[in-house]
């Protein structure tokens, strides 16, 4: 596997080799940077395998794109083959994740794709969004801690206040592992300003 820098262009070549309706959409991801996949690859639980979970993540992280914002690595499919090709990004990882036989990781981004669907189909994504995804992958590159079960289930009922918890208890599980810096400077890279 190739160095957890290189996921998006891993994840390019990985999806033109595969020769199937979006390998034609298929484009080198230019200066887009693996911010979220370099996050979780900092981790001492992707110490093993860290170009893995970078593409693992970076993977989801293009899927989620494809859904609700501007992808980077499949552009220019129109809206049907997008939700398509989001939907095997998202599996995809999973099955990469499945592959290394990381439970946890499976189960932590398998919330991250459901409440990222409630989100924007309920408040539109945006802030809380972005929390979701600095916990969600923090917590795959530290482990999760009994907060962050808590910022999600709050998520889930629509506590105006879950963004902060995720941010904070993700915030101190980066600080715990040394990652407080790659926290906040993913942050920065996706468009999070914490309140």
């Amino acid at each position: 596997m190739s160095s957890p820098e290189a996921a998006l262009a891993a994840l390019a070549g990985q999806l033109r080799e595969d020769e199937s309706v979006i390998s034609p959409q298929v484009t080198d991801p230019e200066d887009a940077q693996p911010a979220l996949g370099l996050l979780a690859a900092a981790g001492p639980r992707a110490a093993e395998a860290r170009g893995e979970y970078a593409l693992v993540i970076e993977s989801v992280r293009e899927g989620y794109l494809l859904h609700y914002g501007e992808p980077r690595v499949v552009l220019g499919a129109d809206a049907d083959l997008a939700l398509l090709a989001g939907d095997y990004l998202y599996a995809l990882g999973l099955e990469r994740l499945a592959a290394l036989g990381d439970l946890d990781a499976i189960r932590e981004l398998s919330d991250l794709i459901s409440l990222s669907a409630q989100l924007h189909d309920s408040q539109g994504g945006g802030q809380a969004a972005n929390a979701l995804w600095l916990a969600s992958v923090t917590a795959v590159a530290t482990g999760a801690a009994p907060e962050h079960e808590e910022g999600k289930s709050a998520l889930r009922a629509a506590d105006a206040a879950a963004a902060a918890m995720l941010w904070q208890s993700a915030l101190r599980a980066a600080e715990q592992a040394g990652l407080g810096g790659r926290l906040k400077s993913t942050a920065e890279a996706i468009g999070f300003q914490a309140q």
